[in-house]
């Protein structure tokens, strides 16, 4: 291997790496709402890049494109953590597209170029796609918050409310008031007697 591929490999291998702290990274907007132990970011993303899917499925938009965005709009914060919405008006953090550049300056340049579009394309973009993985990012939130409300927490209305109001798709709308209605657990009546 030559050297440049292995240092390439070895700056790609490191942000994979990086990318693990995302499965430890707890999403610490939540212990304002009383949340003792909250999901962790690569939980919430998970199920982000699904609703995406979900939602370029109803609105006519590329499923794999919006999971895509989806699954990479948190990547950062491996370095920024979860900045909570009422901290962010006490700090300057650096642009999501400008930790990305760094997070990836030793990848392959394949890499590097993929992941900085990926980035620019959710920050700045206003494509369907775009639009579906935001409303995804929202709509997993008020997901998460009706599941916390029936695990007892009672201050997550805020939460759900905020959510709601800054989704833009019919379908997004749609699946948030259906949601709204159910418990977490309903869908299993499908399937029991």
């Amino acid at each position: 291997m030559a050297d440049a591929d292995q240092e390439h490999a070895k700056g790609t291998a490191g942000f994979l790496l990086e990318m693990g702290m995302l499965k430890r990274a707890k999403r610490s907007g939540w212990w304002t709402a009383g949340v003792k132990d909250p999901e962790t970011i690569a939980e919430h993303s998970f199920r982000v890049a699904l609703i995406g899917s979900v939602l370029a499925m109803m609105e006519g938009a590329d499923p794999a494109k919006t999971a895509l965005l989806g699954l990479w709009h948190d990547t950062q914060e491996t370095r920024v953590g979860d900045i909570p919405h009422i901290g962010r008006r006490y700090l300057e953090a650096a642009s999501n597209e400008k930790v990305t550049a760094d997070q990836v300056s030793a990848a392959h340049p394949a890499v590097k170029a993929g992941a900085q579009r990926i980035v620019a394309e959710y920050e700045n973009g206003d494509s369907l796609e775009v639009i579906c993985a935001h409303d995804a990012d929202k709509l997993e939130c008020l997901l998460q918050a009706i599941e916390y409300r029936e695990q007892g927490c009672s201050n997550v209305q805020p939460w759900i409310d905020s959510s709601a109001a800054k989704l833009k798709t019919a379908s997004a709308h749609n699946l948030a008031q259906a949601a709204l209605t159910m418990t977490s657990i309903e869908w299993q009546q499908t399937y029991l007697p």
